[in-house]
Order: C-alpha cells, then structure tokens, then sequence
C-alpha cells in the first residue's frame, strides 16, 4: 500500500479546494459563451449560488479522495434538460483552465482534475 498523498491532499485540502471552485462557479454562471443557452442561462439564475458551490466543492473533494461524501444529483439528473453543447463543454473547460491558471494549480494536479471532469462529459453533453 502507498504513501503517496491523496490528490485531495496534494491540492491542500477543503479550503484551497473551496477557494477554487468558488473562483470557477463565478467564472462559469457569467460566461456569455455557457449563458447563450437559454436553458443553462435560467439554470445559472435559478440555484442559489452558495449552495452550488457548496456541492460542487463536496463533489470535488470527495473526487480527490477526500473524507466529503457527495450530496448532490446525478451529473445526468442534474445536466440532461439543459441540452448542453459540445461548443458549451468546451467553454467550461476553457473557464476552468482560467481558474487553473490564476491559483497556479501545477500540471499534474491539472491532468487529474481534468480527467476527473472529462469523465463525466457522456452525462453532461446531450447536443452535438
């Protein structure tokens, strides 16, 4: 058995995970390229922002292998009806790469983040 710290621990725990998502939760309910989708815009004004950055903070440290269980909705159940675009998905990976960038998230923490979101696409991306 390994040693080796968790990812959740290599990104420094709860709070620099918080402090990150809140940045990209931010950067992706104003993005105009994510809120040309009607559907995703009304979703965007709909759900109290605290709360979604609270499950997604759950959801990404429990991702990392964290001690946080995620609460929240299926990706399917809570992406299905917003009729989410390829050209959307890769908005929110362009956003995401901005907040990598401003808190100087290093390149192997990255590429797992990364997988770990490209992993769910097949549940999120419903339009070509």
């Amino acid at each position: 058995m390994s040693n080796s710290p968790t990812l959740y621990e290599r990104l420094g725990g709860v709070y620099s995970i918080a402090a990150v998502v809140d940045d990209f939760i931010d950067r992706i309910m104003n993005d105009p390229r994510l809120n040309a989708n009607p559907k995703v815009d009304e979703a965007h004004h709909r759900v109290s922002k605290a709360g979604f950055k609270y499950l997604v903070t759950e959801q990404v440290c429990w991702a990392a292998g964290g001690p946080q269980k995620y609460t929240g909705r299926s990706m399917s159940d809570s992406h299905a009806h917003l009729d989410i675009t390829q050209g959307e998905w890769l908005a929110f990976l362009d956003d995401l790469q901005q907040t990598f960038d401003k808190f100087q998230v290093p390149a192997a923490e990255r590429a797992e983040l990364v997988a770990i979101v490209e992993s769910t696409k097949s549940d999120i991306v419903r339009s070509k």
